[in-house]
């Protein structure tokens, strides 16, 4: 068995980035930009009005009103002492307007402007290039393309970015022990473990295949679900069936097919029976079945390993430590992740439930790791947090 560490350097050893690929910015969300990305024009394109109310030709009023611009419209000669055009939000300021004033601030009567306020040069002016400078490098190569990242390539026209194909994931469920919803059979249990894999991987910008291998303990039918998956997709992840117990069958039935098995066995808890392999040159993960282990090996290990295949130039967690609020003594000689809640800076632990339970996930906004080589923590000891995807 191989500790935490060097089963995770391991695993993303074998990370190779999918093909390249071009793509409208509306189908890019979550990818990672294969490279840089530069502003063809700069931001704001123009001088324009921040607010609603009236570009002003000089300090001092009043100011007679000439007309009116609109954001799209333009006013194509310049403003003189003594001269204002009402203006709205987005409208292109004029060539010689000393200042925008607020509508709050205005007083009109006839075609005459007078304030309420002072006019301060250049207030309420939104200057070309403020933002981003044209030929300004936007985003490194690397970098994931979320919601506000898509906002400023689109407003500074961009339509199009190089990423790499989103990775497709088969899932396989192994197990004899699951019934539907509509079922009732003694014995049996529902079924979590795709359900819960598919939404974490959906989330990550992964495209999860449908529908899952639904497969029982039996090698013929694992070889084949495995033979199937290996064919379309570019990570597979099964669960169940990567202990050493009789129906335990993943690991031999890998092997017959010609997999070469790279880790299998982690000193960590939960998720001691990982395994990853590579068949056909896909990677495998076994993870084993209990809902809780499969869950925080697809945090700690997938997620990672799909942003590797996705072009991410960082695979390492996002970690900080934070000291703990109360005593902890753990057993064994494993590296343990607690699921923890931090709020206001303060680290609280959840409850610590057994492999089989998810109740205190739901709470969770990180994982606390505490290493094998250190079984007791004292009020004030700092821990390793590890934050966990939105």
């Amino acid at each position: 068995m191989i500790s935490f560490e060097q089963g995770f350097d391991r695993v993303m050893s074998m990370v190779k980035k999918l093909s390249p690929v071009e793509l409208g910015l509306s189908d890019a969300w979550g990818s990672f930009l294969l490279e840089e990305v530069h502003a063809p024009f700069p931001h704001p394109l123009f001088d324009m009005s921040a607010v609603d109310g009236y570009a002003v030709g000089g300090p001092q009023g009043p100011w007679r009103i000439l007309g009116e611009v609109a954001a799209g419209d333009t006013y194509l000669r310049s403003l003189s002492e003594g001269e204002a055009l009402r203006i709205f939000t987005g409208g292109m300021v004029p060539q010689e307007c000393f200042a925008v004033v607020m509508q709050e601030h205005a007083h009109v009567e006839g075609e005459a402007l007078a304030v309420t306020a002072p006019v301060v040069g250049g207030s309420h002016i939104r200057r070309k290039g403020e933002q981003v400078t044209q030929g300004e490098c936007l985003m490194q190569a690397g970098e994931r393309l979320d919601a506000a990242a898509i906002g400023l390539l689109a407003s500074c026209g961009i339509e199009r970015v190089k990423v790499t194909e989103r990775p497709r994931v088969r899932i396989i469920r192994t197990g004899g022990e699951f019934m539907s919803n509509d079922e009732q059979i003694p014995g049996r249990i529902p079924s979590s473990n795709e359900h819960m894999l598919q939404a974490v991987l959906a989330a990550a910008g992964c495209k999860v295949l449908l529908p899952h291998e639904l497969v029982v303990d039996e090698r013929d039918a694992l070889a084949q679900a495995f033979s199937r998956a290996v064919q379309d997709a570019d990570l597979v992840i099964s669960t169940g069936g990567v202990s050493i117990g009789d129906h335990d069958l993943v690991r031999p039935v890998l092997e017959e097919l010609g997999a070469q098995v790279h880790v299998h066995g982690i000193a960590q808890k939960p998720g001691k029976p990982m395994l990853f392999a590579t068949l056909n040159d896909r990677p495998v993960f076994g993870l084993p079945g209990n809902p809780r282990a499969v869950l925080i090996l697809a945090w700690i290990y997938v997620l990672p390993f799909t942003k590797g295949m996705m072009g991410s130039e960082t695979t390492r967690h996002n970690v900080h430590h934070l000291k703990l609020e109360e005593q902890v003594s753990l057993k064994g000689q494993r590296t343990e992740f607690r699921a923890a809640r931090v709020a206001d800076g303060k680290l609280s632990l959840l409850r610590d439930e057994g492999s089989h339970m998810l109740r205190s996930l739901i709470h969770a906004n990180a994982l606390v790791r505490f290493p094998e080589d250190k079984r007791h923590y004292a009020v004030g000891d700092p821990v390793e947090v590890h934050y966990l995807p939105c």
